[in-house]
């Protein structure tokens, strides 16, 4: 029976890595999207996005199933508990993915001023390296991942500051509509790092049972 169960937890184990590298590659589908102006990407997009919200239906489906027949305590409940709460993030993530795809394909030139490419173009690079380390984390997770991934959001959440001050400031010329842009396209990638360092503390503490000192407070769901 024991080890049924945790053929199962294994399972759960298989499915967040795989949610993990879903959720990555909507994003850089959605860079391609946003940056290159590929319109062929949002199409592969929303087909990662299907699997995506499928595989956090099973993952839901694996936990419950779990929790019902097998009772876990200490450290397989917080390993349950923590696929729930990563598999609801995780979905999260494709959902600011397909918002920035979205978001980029309403304009009709390009989603920001040319001026603020620069700024863009480093917090898509930070915030899809952040994507590609939770798988790390997720596979093997350790507390310097998480603070690492902390670390880099904090230049990530900078930068949303920096842009945020612009479009804000007296000296922004651009118009009403760029600005909107830039805010929302700026909050989308925002939120996307603050769902990855979420996760990774999640798994951090179900594999500890610890915090990490220096965790942030779990990002909420929504924007």
């Amino acid at each position: 029976m024991r080890e049924r169960f945790h053929g199962e937890l294994s399972v759960l184990g298989e499915l967040l890595s795989a949610m993990c590298g879903m959720a990555g590659e909507e994003l850089r589908l959605a860079n391609r999207v946003f940056l290159d102006r590929d319109a062929e990407a949002a199409v592969e997009l929303a087909m990662v996005e299907a699997k995506l919200n499928a595989a956090r239906t099973e993952c839901e489906e694996t936990a419950q199933k779990l929790l019902a027949l097998q009772a876990p305590v200490a450290g397989d409940l917080r390993t349950v508990l923590a696929a729930v709460f990563c598999a609801d993030r995780l979905e999260r993530m494709g959902d600011l993915a397909q918002h920035i795809a979205d978001q980029a394909a309403r304009e009709p030139e390009f989603a920001v001023p040319g001026h603020l490419t620069g700024q863009f173009g480093e917090m898509a690079g930070l915030v899809c390296s952040m994507a590609e380390d939770l798988g790390a984390a997720v596979e093997g997770p350790t507390a310097e991942v998480f603070h690492s991934l902390a670390r880099t959001d904090e230049r990530v959440d900078a930068l949303y500051e920096e842009l945020m001050t612009l479009v804000t400031g007296p000296e922004w010329t651009d118009g009403v509509g760029p600005a909107i842009s830039v805010a929302l396209l700026a909050r989308f990638y925002e939120r996307f790092a603050d769902q990855v360092v979420s996760v990774a503390r999640r798994v951090d503490f179900a594999l500890t049972g610890e915090l990490p000192e220096s965790a942030v407070r779990d990002a909420p769901a929504e924007l």
